[in-house]
């Protein structure tokens, strides 16, 4: 106790200090010295003030002083202003249980019109809000008024607007069924995709005016990936999910959903898969040249992103231009995700591509078979010159001394097709993508019938 009592007393001599040093010593100083020229100059200060014009000039003085004051502040307590007040909420009585009312507007500017310390007053403590009162309309169009209690009688106000129209519905219900959509989804690590939403109920009831519950067409959870916890693999419980109705446009419906939010339960994975990096050159060498190798320093990449995708991916294709390529050279390449695909391990690539002199080889003997033939059909050649065929292949000597003839491969394109003879054109092609295919006859005759 004596500890506090010191310290007020040592708060209180700080408090007289600060006064003293910044107040009281600056004024006493300022009427000494005021009373130092008064006695210096008295006889000179008396003889002007005892003059009747140094006296009538001061008189006037003061009296315009006191009329501005005099009229200023009778302006401020008699002249009457106008204020706005903007977007004030409106609130409506009625039974909400019963009914469903539309036209209400949300807010209203009020304007008060008063002396002005009145409207200051009147701001300190406004109204709680602008009210209509609807007890007792039944279903139908009404022409209503809007009141504001005014706290002070002293002043006018104004609404805009003052009278409103109003529709009042009978409040119906029906049951709908509750799907979702995905938000934000791009939004997650690139490596996790959303394999499965469930939601803790599977109807909501709808309720409004009949009108708007026939343009109702779905009603969607909206799942913000955004909302996830810490997003990982595994099943996560994301609340209070927000429902919206929409018509068949898409567009929002303004009705009352029962419940207003659901839970979610999110299945997040992450499909990957390691497939190898094919190298397409695109373009045709300088004549004479042809590709010797192509190195990479990547051979493989793993992929991530849907699971249907990841799964059909058996390769990713890389292509690099070849176009008049004569010599050896580096290529830096970018990896590109294909459809699906939101991630890869490895972004960037590095390609060598070595150049030789081409050469050339006939492959002979080698079949034609028919591909993309509708169902319900079969085709066989005309004779044995379009059903065997030679193929020309380039390259450089090295890769052709080693090349397997079963890897070639021939076959024409029969979708569409009907039942009849027809001269079709020949596609060849072959897996090592460093030589160049041709089929030496460039068409063949086949024949299509029924099975």
């Amino acid at each position: 106790m004596k500890k506090m009592f010191k310290a007020i007393g040592r708060f209180i001599i700080h408090i007289g200090t600060f006064f003293d040093k910044w107040l009281i010593t600056p004024i006493t100083k300022l009427i000494l010295i005021a009373i130092d020229f008064f006695k210096t100059n008295s006889k000179n200060i008396d003889r002007v003030i005892g003059k009747k014009s140094t006296l009538l000039v001061i008189s006037l003085i003061l009296a315009f002083a006191v009329f501005v004051f005099i009229d200023q502040e009778s302006d401020i307590m008699i002249d009457q202003y106008a204020e706005i007040l903007e977007k004030q909420p409106v609130s409506a009585i009625y039974n909400e249980e019963l009914y469903v009312v539309e036209g209400i507007p949300k807010t209203v500017d009020i304007t008060l019109i008063g002396q002005r310390i009145h409207i200051f007053l009147a701001k300190q403590s406004p109204s709680k809000n602008v009210s209509v009162d609807l007890t007792g309309l039944k279903p139908g169009t009404h022409e209503v008024t809007l009141k504001y209690t005014q706290r002070l009688r002293s002043l006018d106000y104004k609404l805009d607007p003052s009278k409103i129209t109003v529709k009042i519905y009978d409040k119906e219900s029906d049951t709908r069924s509750l799907t979702y959509d995905l938000l934000h989804q791009d939004n997650l690590d690139s490596k996790l995709s959303i394999k499965n939403v469930e939601l803790d109920r599977s109807e909501v009831i709808v309720k409004g005016a009949k009108y708007k519950l026939d343009q109702v067409a779905t009603v969607k959870a909206l799942v913000d990936a955004n909302e996830i916890p810490n997003p990982e693999s595994g099943e996560i419980t994301v609340r209070d999910v927000p429902l919206v109705a929409y018509d068949t446009n898409g567009k929002i419906i303004d009705i009352e959903i029962v419940p207003k939010t659901v839970d979610a339960k999110v299945t997040i994975s992450s499909p990957h898969k390691e497939i190898p990096i094919k190298i397409v050159p695109k373009g045709s060498l300088a004549v004479g040249k042809a590709i010797k190798s192509i190195d990479s320093d990547v051979t493989s990449v793993v992929v991530y992103g849907d699971e249907a995708s990841v799964e059909k991916l058996e390769q990713l294709e890389v292509e690099i231009d070849v176009d008049d390529l004569d010599d050896n050279k580096d290529f830096n390449v970018t990896l590109k995700k294909p459809s699906g695909i939101t991630d890869l391990s490895v972004k960037n690539i590095k390609i060598k591509v070595s150049v030789d002199n081409s050469t050339t080889k006939e492959f002979e003997g080698i079949r034609v078979s028919a591909e993309n033939l509708p169902a319900g059909y079969k085709a066989q050649a005309l004779s044995e010159d379009d059903g065997m065929i030679t193929v020309v292949v380039s390259g450089s000597a090295d890769i052709i001394k080693n090349l397997d003839p079963s890897s070639i491969k021939a076959y024409v394109d029969l979708s569409n097709y009907g039942v009849g003879e027809y001269e079709v054109k020949v596609i060849v092609s072959g897996s090592d993508v460093r030589l160049t295919y041709k089929a030496k006859k460039k068409e063949v005759k086949i024949r299509v019938t029924e099975e």
